[in-house]
């Protein structure tokens, strides 16, 4: 009879530590990652889904004991960087540190090479940032309502500028324009840099551009900063107001960054991707990085990104018709 229980008992402990090895195996992230974890940026060096993505790298690589390689692939406004994690294979390994303008690409380009909404799976979001109005110290106006009652009174008169059509900077200043119904032209240039030089030089009266982009040129009077677009002040400028407190109630258009892996990643692996890097993001030297250029951290689960992805898409594209842009 002993020998008997003794022998059922062999028989459970086996197959106890079957289940417990299977259960273990049958979840990914518990193995989770296997190899070094590449983060794709499809912009240059130095901005903010690239410094974002170098913020996080390291400290990253800590807590899962791998290599983190940052991947620069500028071009196409960012998709070629993007076509590249929406192929990869879905494990976890490579994953994509993009701006808003991933939600403004399907409004702008008439055959994407993916899916924005089907092909990725949002991780989290990872910072949000204002832009800033700015007008010329030339112009005459030193707040929101002054410029606005500039506007309505000279129709058709004031341009605004921005980094290129169908930019962050374009949607902004096109919300402002059919939020304040105001009629202004819009010049297009190559880039922040140009679009600044013209703002300064009063070529053109005004410019809806990211705070870190501006250096010294408001505190050293050459532009004057008449407002922020998001729903609060920006630590870089806090005497600065909000454009919806300072005349035009309820604007708002903020940039964003946000970590995606391709489509059909495990969701436990999305889930521990989430947790580590949520920690991360609320690590003081991390904070300070962020609001340096203007940025604060802003973690999200999975879900709200995904959904605040497919509500931008649905709010750029209705801008975009309404402003008349079509995509190319």
């Amino acid at each position: 009879m002993c020998r008997v229980l003794s022998c059922l008992l062999s028989i459970t402990a086996v197959l106890i530590g079957s289940a417990a090895l299977a259960g273990e195996h049958s979840n990914p992230a518990s193995a989770f990652p296997t190899r070094p974890i590449r983060i794709v940026v499809g912009f240059t060096p130095g901005g903010q889904p690239d410094i974002t993505a170098r913020a996080i790298s390291a400290k990253l690589a800590e807590k899962v004991g791998q290599q983190i390689v940052i991947d620069n692939r500028p071009g196409a406004g960012g998709t070629i960087g993007s076509r590249i994690v929406a192929e990869a294979t879905p494990d976890g390994h490579t994953l994509l540190s993009v701006s808003s303008a991933h939600a403004i690409q399907p409004a702008v380009y008439a055959k994407l090479p993916y899916d924005t909404l089907r092909d990725f799976a949002g991780i989290t979001t990872t910072l949000t940032a204002n832009y800033m109005l700015v007008v010329p110290a030339s112009l005459p106006v030193n707040n929101v309502q002054e410029f606005l009652a500039m506007a309505r009174a000279k129709p058709g008169q004031l341009n605004f500028a921005s980094a290129g059509s169908g930019s962050g900077t374009h949607f902004a200043a096109e919300l402002l324009k059919s939020s304040a119904q105001i009629d202004v032209a819009h010049v297009p240039y190559k880039g922040i840099g140009p679009a600044l030089i013209d703002t300064v030089a009063g070529r053109v009266q005004f410019f809806l551009t990211p705070p870190a982009t501006l250096g010294t040129l408001v505190k050293d009077g050459k532009l004057r900063g008449l407002g922020v677009t998001g729903a609060k002040r920006t630590q870089a400028y806090p005497e600065v107001p909000t454009i919806a407190e300072a005349g035009l109630p309820g604007f708002r258009w903020e940039t964003w960054v946000g970590i995606f892996a391709p489509a059909k990643t495990p969701r436990a692996i999305v889930g521990k991707l989430n947790r580590e890097i949520t920690v991360i993001l609320s690590m003081p030297d991390v904070q300070s990085r962020f609001v340096a250029m203007g940025a604060e951290a802003a973690p999200s689960t999975p879900a709200e990104l995904d959904k605040l992805v497919a509500s931008e898409i649905t709010r750029v594209g209705e801008l975009a018709r309404k402003a008349g842009i079509t995509p190319q």
